[in-house]
């Protein structure tokens, strides 16, 4: 008896995309590693938690994939992309990677919508939603370095932001949660 609940293109695309967040992690993990070694210890950690949080989001849909009866395909991911410039370009690169995973989570949810698959529509709801707040926390720590000087950021700045980092929350408030009193 057959028990896979997902069609082989749903399945396909499930493995890309646990590929596409593995492939996140170690993004995170290099620009992480990068930061330090550039002596920026509070920028390092907040990507090395991020690297974290990319492993278990290709965990989840690794899950997803065996409980719906399907096969997951472990394959190799390729190497992260050459290190940034500077911490400008280092977030500049996290926004553009963001953008493009949220690109890989819409096809998913598109294909999901046309093969009329409920339970994995449902399943990357979760993922559209964490995308808006990933590119949402990158786009608020790309306009915190615009406003200390960009490209020109000088070392007290630099300073500061490392020092922010350090204890910089990783979440950031959905716009469902937004009211007039507690924007």
């Amino acid at each position: 008896m057959n028990t896979n609940r997902l069609s082989k293109t749903i399945a396909a695309a499930l493995n890309a995309q646990m590929t596409k967040e593995a492939h996140a992690s170690q993004i995170y993990l290099a620009y992480g590693a990068w930061a330090n070694h550039q002596r920026f210890g509070g920028i390092g950690n907040f990507l090395f938690r991020h690297a974290q949080e990319e492993r278990n989001h290709m965990m989840k849909i690794l899950e997803y994939i065996l409980k719906r009866g399907g096969k997951v395909q472990v394959t190799a991911i390729s190497a992260p992309p050459e290190n940034p410039k500077s911490i400008f370009n280092c977030f500049e690169k996290i926004f553009d990677h963001e953008v493009d995973n949220t690109k890989g989570i819409y096809k998913l949810v598109k294909m999901s919508l046309e093969e009329e698959d409920w339970a994995t529509w449902n399943f990357m709801q979760w993922f559209v939603k964490e995308q808006v707040e990933e590119e949402t926390l990158a786009m608020n720590l790309l306009d915190k370095i615009k406003i200390a000087g960009g490209e020109q950021i000088n070392s007290t700045a630099l300073y500061s932001l490392d020092r922010d980092f350090e204890t910089a929350t990783d979440e950031v408030k959905s716009a469902q949660e937004v009211t007039a009193i507690n924007p």
